[in-house]
Protein backbone atom coordinates (compact mmCIF):
# COMPACT_ATOMS: atom_id res chain seq x y z
CA UNK A 1 0.00 0.00 0.00
CA UNK A 2 1.47 3.29 -1.27
CA UNK A 3 0.59 6.21 1.47
CA UNK A 4 -0.24 9.88 0.35
CA UNK A 5 -0.29 12.33 2.24
CA UNK A 6 -2.34 15.58 0.72
CA UNK A 7 -1.14 18.83 1.16
CA UNK A 8 -1.40 21.97 -0.68
CA UNK A 9 -3.39 25.05 -0.35
CA UNK A 10 -6.53 24.54 -3.02
CA UNK A 11 -8.41 21.65 -3.48
CA UNK A 12 -7.59 18.87 -0.98
CA UNK A 13 -10.62 17.06 -1.02
CA UNK A 14 -10.26 16.91 -5.17
CA UNK A 15 -6.69 15.90 -5.06
CA UNK A 16 -7.56 13.13 -2.52
CA UNK A 17 -10.52 11.58 -4.87
CA UNK A 18 -8.14 11.86 -7.75
CA UNK A 19 -5.44 10.10 -6.11
CA UNK A 20 -7.88 7.49 -4.66
CA UNK A 21 -9.81 6.84 -7.84
CA UNK A 22 -6.13 6.11 -10.06
CA UNK A 23 -4.70 4.10 -7.29
CA UNK A 24 -7.70 1.65 -6.30
CA UNK A 25 -6.97 -0.77 -3.64
CA UNK A 26 -2.77 0.20 -4.09
CA UNK A 27 -3.33 3.66 -2.06
CA UNK A 28 -4.13 5.18 0.95
CA UNK A 29 -4.86 8.74 1.05
CA UNK A 30 -4.88 11.26 4.16
CA UNK A 31 -5.51 14.86 3.75
CA UNK A 32 -3.25 17.44 6.24
CA UNK A 33 -2.72 21.28 6.32
CA UNK A 34 0.89 21.50 4.76
CA UNK A 35 3.33 21.36 7.75
CA UNK A 36 1.59 17.87 8.71
CA UNK A 37 1.69 16.25 5.16
CA UNK A 38 5.09 17.33 4.94
CA UNK A 39 6.00 15.94 8.31
CA UNK A 40 3.87 12.41 7.73
CA UNK A 41 6.68 11.91 4.71
CA UNK A 42 9.46 13.14 7.03
CA UNK A 43 8.16 10.72 10.07
CA UNK A 44 8.03 7.78 7.56
CA UNK A 45 3.81 7.63 8.15
CA UNK A 46 2.79 8.53 4.36
CA UNK A 47 5.65 7.81 1.62
CA UNK A 48 4.69 10.84 -1.05
CA UNK A 49 3.69 14.18 -0.51
CA UNK A 50 1.25 15.85 -3.09
CA UNK A 51 -0.55 19.24 -3.06
CA UNK A 52 -2.08 21.96 -5.30
CA UNK A 53 -2.22 25.87 -4.89
CA UNK A 54 -2.37 28.61 -7.08
CA UNK A 55 0.74 28.48 -8.65
CA UNK A 56 2.43 25.09 -8.56
CA UNK A 57 5.23 26.02 -6.12
CA UNK A 58 3.24 27.22 -2.99
CA UNK A 59 1.71 24.24 -2.41
CA UNK A 60 5.38 22.69 -1.35
CA UNK A 61 6.60 25.14 0.68
CA UNK A 62 6.28 23.08 3.67
CA UNK A 63 7.96 20.01 1.82
CA UNK A 64 10.68 22.02 0.90
CA UNK A 65 11.34 23.37 4.39
CA UNK A 66 11.02 19.43 5.80
CA UNK A 67 12.10 17.30 3.24
CA UNK A 68 14.82 19.55 0.79
CA UNK A 69 14.73 20.55 -2.36
CA UNK A 70 16.28 17.28 -4.12
CA UNK A 71 12.95 15.48 -2.69
CA UNK A 72 10.42 18.05 -4.29
CA UNK A 73 9.36 18.91 -7.59
CA UNK A 74 7.02 21.57 -9.08
CA UNK A 75 5.11 19.45 -11.84
CA UNK A 76 3.14 22.73 -13.10
CA UNK A 77 2.37 26.09 -13.22
CA UNK A 78 0.30 28.17 -14.84
CA UNK A 79 1.20 28.00 -18.47
CA UNK A 80 3.14 24.87 -17.65
CA UNK A 81 0.89 21.88 -18.00
CA UNK A 82 2.85 18.91 -16.56
CA UNK A 83 5.37 16.58 -18.35
CA UNK A 84 5.33 13.13 -18.52
CA UNK A 85 9.01 12.34 -18.66
CA UNK A 86 9.87 14.48 -15.81
CA UNK A 87 7.67 13.19 -13.61
CA UNK A 88 8.64 9.69 -14.14
CA UNK A 89 12.09 11.21 -13.79
CA UNK A 90 11.23 12.73 -10.34
CA UNK A 91 9.96 9.47 -8.94
CA UNK A 92 13.11 7.38 -10.50
CA UNK A 93 15.06 9.57 -8.34
CA UNK A 94 13.42 9.40 -5.14
CA UNK A 95 11.23 12.45 -4.88
CA UNK A 96 8.64 12.03 -2.33
CA UNK A 97 6.41 15.74 -2.93
CA UNK A 98 4.72 16.90 -6.01
CA UNK A 99 2.82 19.67 -6.05
CA UNK A 100 0.76 21.37 -9.48
CA UNK A 101 -1.58 23.87 -10.04
CA UNK A 102 -5.20 23.20 -9.09
CA UNK A 103 -5.90 23.30 -12.77
CA UNK A 104 -3.75 20.96 -13.82
CA UNK A 105 -4.92 18.67 -11.02
CA UNK A 106 -6.53 16.02 -13.16
CA UNK A 107 -3.48 15.88 -15.43
CA UNK A 108 -1.47 15.88 -12.92
CA UNK A 109 -2.05 13.19 -10.35
CA UNK A 110 -2.82 10.28 -12.90
CA UNK A 111 0.87 10.92 -13.99
CA UNK A 112 2.29 11.03 -10.69
CA UNK A 113 0.08 8.18 -9.27
CA UNK A 114 0.43 5.69 -12.02
CA UNK A 115 4.52 6.49 -12.29
CA UNK A 116 4.60 6.24 -8.37
CA UNK A 117 2.33 3.09 -8.94
CA UNK A 118 4.32 1.45 -11.42
CA UNK A 119 8.17 1.91 -9.75
CA UNK A 120 6.68 0.44 -6.72
CA UNK A 121 5.60 -2.81 -9.08
CA UNK A 122 9.27 -2.72 -10.58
Amino acid sequence: MIRFAIGGQVDKKKVAELVRKVGGDAVQVTEHSDLEAAMQVKTGKADYYLGACHTGGGGLAMAIAMLGKAQCLTVSMPGRPPKEDEIRNAVANGVKAFAFTADHAEQAVPLIVRAIIERSQA
